[in-house]
């Protein structure tokens, strides 16, 4: 079987997403038709281990095919690595592990079906209440930036439980959009990141039976799970803002072209490019961490680390993008003005800033970062 080059494969198809890009921007709806195009090309299961019948890209790769995407269109790189990442922890954990997740990630491959995560905002104290009944939960929640939900199939969420014996445990399930009592709501108007469709999800008295409850751990705790998915989530979400940042770069050179020879001008451009670079040289030093390191306490904070060194970097690229390709950035019509938007988002991934500094100062200092 031939491997599929997803990286050129982005590169194909995402001229079209360029085209549609402003348009949903304007209109604040879905990406739904790059959505389309992506399950046609089987990116859906680009993380999906080769034996299980997926694309077999590696951690890298993916990252790369995200960066490649934003270039084209912001939205959908953000909302498509939500759903990757959820797609590459399973699949980590099945070379690594040998956990018992083939029969999720060959229904991925056969199915192409759309993941949704509302692991960001809950993190790692959950939210959400889910009460013990016969045979299993019932489950009330309201879960908020449940990036690509007008396309998803299966929400992975989660719960607080008040265990009689364990205290406040978080209970991880997967939940089918099609159940009843599940509603997604149409209220995503936002700054910027607008085609991603991350509606807010209510999941109102809905029965989780007892053999759906993927795993249970403390609420608030670091426990391996979570440096796993931190591992893997945080470096194809932050290759987004990479791109990005890079789009914008580009763009600022085409329109400060005809005015190089200008030292402001100059100057302009080496400040915009040693923010990439700060940016660019943090994405890749995350994913070598995560290539050659084991998930664990030190790893996630490094990668904390380096998760807020680019997203600053990022948003600060942007800026001066803005700034030297002068006066034309302000108008919605050079492209830079929807970027300059859609990377504030950088700021709002967990860890946000200030946590990720106390996480990393309590670390330094052997200190309990929980």
């Amino acid at each position: 079987m031939i491997k599929t080059d997803f990286v050129s494969l982005t590169h194909e198809i995402g001229p079209g997403f360029a085209e549609r890009a402003a348009q949903h921007d304007a209109d604040d709806t879905f990406v739904s038709e790059n959505y389309e195009e992506l399950k046609k090309h089987r990116f859906f299961s680009a993380a999906v281990p080769a034996e299980l019948g997926g694309g077999d890209a590696s951690h890298a790769e993916l990252a790369e095919m995200l960066r490649i995407m934003a270039h084209y269109c912001s939205s959908t790189a953000l909302a498509f690595s939500m759903h990757t990442h959820q797609v590459a922890v399973p699949a980590w954990r099945w070379r690594n592990q040998g956990a018992p997740v083939d029969g999720l990630l060959q229904r991925i491959a056969d199915e192409q079906l759309v993941l949704v995560s509302t692991g960001g905002a809950d993190w790692l104290d959950g939210s959400g209440d889910a009460v013990r009944v016969d045979g299993g939960f019932k489950v009330n929640a309201h879960k908020v930036f449940a990036s690509g939900v007008p396309a998803g199939d299966i929400l992975l969420t989660m719960a607080r439980h008040e265990d009689p014996a364990e205290g406040t445990v978080v209970l991880h399930f997967p939940l089918p959009l099609s159940t009843p009592g599940v509603k997604v709501m149409d209220n995503w108007k936002a700054l910027g990141m607008r085609g991603t469709g991350s509606h807010d999800v209510v999941i109102d008295g809905v029965f989780v039976p007892e053999g759906s409850i993927a795993s249970q751990r403390p609420a608030g705790k670091w426990v391996l799970p979570f440096h796993i998915v931190a591992s893997q989530a945080l470096p194809l979400i932050c290759a987004v803002y990479v791109g990005i940042a890079e789009k914008a770069r580009n763009l600022a050179w085409e329109r400060a072209a005809g005015k190089r020879n200008d030292t402001d001008v100059q100057l302009l451009a080496g400040e915009t490019e040693n923010e990439l670079r700060t940016a660019q040289i943090a994405l890749d030093c995350m994913l070598e961490l995560v290539a050659t390191s084991e998930p664990g306490p030190e790893m996630t904070n490094e990668v904390l680390i380096r998760r807020t060194l680019l997203g600053n970097a990022a948003i600060r690229t942007v800026e001066k993008a803005m700034e030297l390709a002068g006066g034309a950035a302000y108008f919605r019509s050079a492209g830079l003005e929807r970027l300059f938007r859609d990377v504030q988002a950088a700021r709002y991934h967990p860890l946000h800033e200030k946590r990720q500094l106390l996480h990393t100062g309590r670390y330094a200092l052997g200190l309990p970062v929980d």
